[in-house]
């Protein structure tokens, strides 16, 4: 069995990536196919937001095969994870846990909000959260 592909993206409150990630098996050709699908699914996610009080939104789109998960925390940032797997408690898991480690970027006084996320530990962390809970 071929190992899943998931593309992990921090969106910030203006709609721009702030973060991106591909964790398991990637293929040069998705990455712009991914990251549009990622994108298109943003105004899935500011409807759905509304309908539920929870930040953990599940799947809002899909597309082939792929699954768009997401995540909207209470200042509107949205996490967002592509994905073939089905392991909704595992996402759930990922997503808080990568919630709190956006906190803490947010707390850091030299990081402006809603500036693209270029830590090297950052990427580490949610990379180890990756292999912890999703791959």
């Amino acid at each position: 069995m071929a190992m899943p592909t998931f593309y992990f993206a921090l969106v910030g409150t203006n709609d721009s990536p702030l973060y991106e990630a591909e964790f398991g098996a990637q293929r040069e050709e998705n990455k712009y196919l991914q990251q549009f699908v990622v994108h298109a699914a943003l105004d899935l996610v500011d409807d759905a937001q509304f309908m539920t009080n929870t930040c953990y939104l599940k799947a809002v789109d899909r597309y082939n095969d792929w699954t768009v998960s997401a995540y909207v925390t209470p200042s509107n940032a949205r996490l967002m994870l592509l994905h073939e797997a089905k392991a909704e408690d595992a996402i759930k898991s990922f997503f808080t846990a990568c919630h709190e480690l956006y906190l803490k970027t947010l707390l850091n006084p030299f990081y402006q909000p809603n500036a693209a996320i270029q830590s090297q530990t950052f990427d580490a962390k949610v990379h180890t959260l990756a292999k912890k809970y999703l791959l």
